[in-house]
């Protein structure tokens, strides 16, 4: 059993005017083989949650804490999370000039691993996780993201996620700028790691329209730094009816009466 722990945990980043609170106290647990989806309006800190587990320096833990198993994570490098089973998909996946996906998979998997998989093996497992995320094979000889569509730069992030196997794998907005043939692709991808895994899976989204195919166990609505709402999958079918807007008055109203 891994777990994920975050307590009390707040976060701010730097501006023109100064240290700007982002994250007001996040209480979260997520546990090997659960799915909690993240959902809430733009603004409201569900990025920052993924980037402050995930070591981002422009992010600033001023409070709180995170634990993988009890082993502070915020005292990690973020090789050092990486290698403690902790994986990010980010919204918006850089370039990498001069570095192959091939190689950049087998380098990834040799840092996590401690040691290079048997290559024969290894081009194989590649190309069965590439077939099934339907990515076609000379996209392997291809720089990093390099003129990658969204798509294909989505793809790429669940083909690392099933190689590199996660203990806890963070999916932040993986679902955005994909139409509905991309989108069923990198869900089933997800679910394969999930059904052959004890991955915990923080799935970051706006929308519910991932959540017909990635079912989530929890559904945490993030709104102006905090959790303001939790339950199960109906929860999302809820945010699906009535908006995000009765959670952004009482923010509003709790702001102006404080």
């Amino acid at each position: 059993m891994t777990t994920l722990e975050i307590r009390d945990l707040h976060v701010s980043v730097e501006t023109e005017d100064g240290a700007k609170e982002i994250l007001r106290g996040v209480d979260l647990t997520i546990n090997s083989g659960e799915t909690h989806a993240i959902m809430g309006p733009n603004g409201s800190g569900k990025s920052t949650l993924a980037y402050s587990i995930a070591g981002h320096p422009k992010y600033k833990v001023t409070g709180g804490t995170v634990t993988l198993d009890g082993e502070d994570v915020l005292a990690m490098k973020v090789d050092e999370r990486a290698r403690a089973g902790l994986f990010l998909a980010m919204q918006y996946p850089v370039e990498v000039p001069g570095v192959t996906v091939s190689n950049f998979l087998r380098t990834a998997k040799t840092a996590i691993d401690g040691e290079a998989p048997k290559l024969r093996t290894w081009v194989k497992d590649v190309r069965s996780v590439m077939d099934g995320l339907r990515i076609d094979p000379a996209f392997a000889d291809r720089n990093v993201n390099e003129g990658f569509s969204g798509g294909e730069k989505k793809r790429h992030e669940i083909l690392q996620m099933e190689l590199l196997k996660p203990r806890i794998a963070i999916l932040d907005e993986t679902d955005s700028g994909l139409d509905v043939d991309a989108l069923k692709v990198v869900s089933e991808g997800v679910n394969r790691v999930k059904s052959t895994s004890d991955v915990g899976v923080m799935l970051i989204t706006h929308y519910t329209r991932i959540l017909r195919y990635i079912r989530p166990d929890f559904v945490h609505v993030f709104v102006d730094g905090r959790i303001v709402e939790e339950g199960g999958p109906e929860l999302a079918d809820r945010l699906e009816d009535e908006g995000y807007d009765r959670f952004l008055s009482a923010a509003t109203a709790t702001t102006t009466t404080a």
